[in-house]
């Protein structure tokens, strides 16, 4: 950003952020159409053959390795500038001059393919999701009407926080795109935890202000725990140097906090208004009760924690070897960006622009540097003033529209191509390559381009992750430990989650596929703050359970009681996480819902089987580290 600012200030042309790839055409019919292109609103800079060479000369005197990146089979590249902030019409406009037959790519492309879809795909998953929830809140409970209840107190919560975003000024796509439906999804079982509740209550409280008095304080603690676990992991996320997993954190932090406050103080007064409504609509429960489910995983706590211990170091080590992909990620080819970028690949390769800046002023130390750049592997050109005009002729005797492209006041411009996708180690290298090259010449060195910012990127998040994890992890534990007063339950609860963590993110790993390393920052965090609710809830009622019966009975009657406590809200985080998969072109926002789908799924069967298991194992352990614990210590024992 340093570079590009420096770039901004010192140079009238700004680098091209797009490629236009013309099919059929004589080099005059190219230049007309650079002329249609340099006429389009928000297109800055326009560049082709003739910047580099003489076109009216035949092209077979000039050098190919110059004219053959422009032009060759009767086809031209064409690379431009689209203006920040006007990608979508832009491109839109492109689009119509070029027609089907040819293509256009690049970051100012794929930009404006992501904002453009970004609000129609929530659209459609808020379409497809809204159903699916119902069905399955219809499902959880025994009222036609209640579902609605649900989806309207945290519905409120979500639509306030869309709205509160224009205190916040500006917001990413990726943010538009996940926050609304993330966050209706992972605070839904608050609202599912209290009209849970004050069903039980008004079977043997006929006031239903008393049923609701004591359903708050009844379902308040395990409410505010599950919030403030979720809350202090995305404020995690908000310490991200990085501005998507920043803008991501904060927003989710507002939504979370809305949300709590929906559901003590908004959910309450609603449902006491119409509770009859709620009385009106009953129905049997259309899911059977699973009763025996507790002795059946039971009878597996053995051979359980025996496979967890086995699997967590494999996981761990997994998901830490995945290979990942630091910027949008490719297009789809079924789209028309992704077709469009797969067509200029195979007609022209793959390219790579890096802009050089250095002090001006040495043209004799440009030029050995020029000449070294040349020599490095994939670079396939470099344009600057010593090779294209002469190290000889001093600039200021030119016309200043010919210099003005390599020289401001204080820095001269060498612009590289290489033949290198955006990012990966080819690429990465290769920015490291040409940093150290110029720095042997120059103690000032400012290095831009697509692959340069992604090389930073990488490293930028690569610092995130180690903070984000520790604040992520720190946060819950403390948390949990306030909730719990308890130094062992803590450990049991983080172990089970983190490892679904890990075995979610080490798919990518064994499959041999790779992983937006945003999505893979992100849903760390939001998989372990959004899951880790399912083992409080557990594990809260297991512990009350556990002061009036033996530990056996306790953990039995627990997951009896609890399992579609807590299969209700993993599904729905599923569900949520599998249609932004289905739906969202947009690979990040893709990646995140495929591992937020997966991952829910992970934690529910941990939840309901490996952590039933280590509480059992650990009860006598728990017990003594715990404060006042007041464990059942009649006959039966563990």
């Amino acid at each position: 950003m340093k570079a590009v600012d420096l770039m901004e200030r010192e140079f009238d042309e700004p680098t091209a952020n797009a490629r236009v790839m013309i099919h059929h055409v004589s080099i005059t019919e190219a230049l007309a159409y650079k002329e249609k292109l340099e006429a389009i609103d928000g297109v800055t800079e326009v560049t082709w053959l003739d910047d580099v060479i003489d076109v009216k000369e035949p092209l077979e005197m000039a050098d190919p390795d110059l004219v053959e990146p422009y032009y060759k089979n009767e086809t031209a590249l064409i690379s431009l500038h689209i203006r920040e902030g006007d990608e979508v019409e832009t491109v839109d406009r492109i689009y119509e001059l070029i027609g089907e037959e040819n293509a256009v790519a690049g970051e100012a492309v794929d930009t404006a393919v992501s904002q453009k879809m970004a609000g129609q795909e929530s659209f459609n998953a808020a379409l497809l999701l809204i159903p699916i929830l119902i069905i399955i809140l219809v499902l959880s409970t025994t009222s036609w009407i209640e579902p609605l209840f649900f989806l309207i107190a945290i519905g409120v919560s979500v639509l306030i926080n869309m709205g509160a975003n224009v205190f916040v000024g500006e917001i990413s796509f990726v943010t538009q795109s996940v926050a609304p439906i993330l966050q209706l999804a992972v605070s839904m079982d608050y609202a599912i935890f209290l009209l849970h509740s004050f069903s039980n209550h008004r079977k043997q409280i006929s006031d239903p202000g008393e049923a609701m008095r004591r359903a708050i304080k009844e379902s308040f603690p395990a409410i505010a725990a599950s919030a403030s676990t979720t809350f202090f992991g995305f404020i995690a996320l908000s310490f991200m140097e990085f501005g998507i997993g920043a803008d991501l954190g904060l927003n989710l932090v507002k939504g979370i906090a809305f949300s709590f406050l929906s559901v003590i103080v908004f959910l309450p007064a609603l449902t006491l208004m119409f509770y009859k409504w709620i009385d009106r609509t009953q129905h049997p429960p259309l899911v059977p009760k699973w009763k025996g489910f507790g002795e059946r995983v039971l009878k597996l706590r053995i051979p359980v924690f025996i496979a967890l211990m086995l699997l967590i170091v494999p996981a761990f080590l997994a998901q830490s070897q995945t290979s990942f992909v630091y910027g949008l990620g490719e297009q789809p080819e079924t789209s028309r960006a992704g077709a469009d970028a797969a067509a200029i690949r195979e007609a022209f390769g793959e390219n790579s622009t890096m802009v050089l800046l250095v002090p001006k002023g040495d043209p004799g130390k440009e030029e050995k540097l020029v000449q070294r750049l040349e020599e490095l592997p994939r670079i396939k050109s470099v344009t600057s003033y010593v090779n294209t005009v002469s190290p000889a002729i001093p600039s200021e005797y030119l016309e200043e529209s010919a210099a003005k492209s390599f020289y401001s006041d204080n820095y001269a411009r060498i612009i590289l191509n290489a033949e290198t996708d955006s990012e990966g180690e080819e690429a990465f290298s290769l920015v490291d390559e040409v940093r150290r090259t110029a720095e042997s010449y120059y103690d000032e060195v400012h290095l831009l381009g697509e692959s340069v910012t992604l090389y930073d990127i990488k490293k930028t998040v690569e610092r995130d992750h180690a903070i984000v994890n520790l604040l992520t992890i720190s946060s819950i534990a403390l948390v949990l430990l306030f909730t719990f007063r308890s130094l062992s339950i803590p450990v049991v609860l983080l172990l089970t989650i983190q490892s679904a963590v890990w075995l979610n993110l080490s798919v990518p790993y064994f499959t041999d596929s790779s992983l937006v390393y945003v999505g893979y920052l992100i849903i760390s965090t939001v998989q372990l703050a959004a899951t880790v609710d399912y083992g409080i809830l557990l594990t809260d009622t297991y512990r009350n359970l556990r002061q009036e019966m033996p530990a056996m009975e306790a953990i039995k009657k627990t997951l009896d009681d609890k399992l579609f406590s807590i299969l209700t809200p993993a599904s729905i985080l599923s569900t949520v996480g599998f249609i932004l998969f289905f739906t969202s072109s947009n690979p990040i926002v893709s990646s995140i819902g495929l591992l937020l789908g997966r991952g829910a799924l992970l934690a529910f069967g941990m939840v309901v089987i490996a952590l039933p298991a280590m509480l059992i194992l650990f009860d006598r352990v728990i017990e003594k580290t715990t404060l006042r614990p007041n464990f059942y210590q009649g006959k039966g024992g563990c």
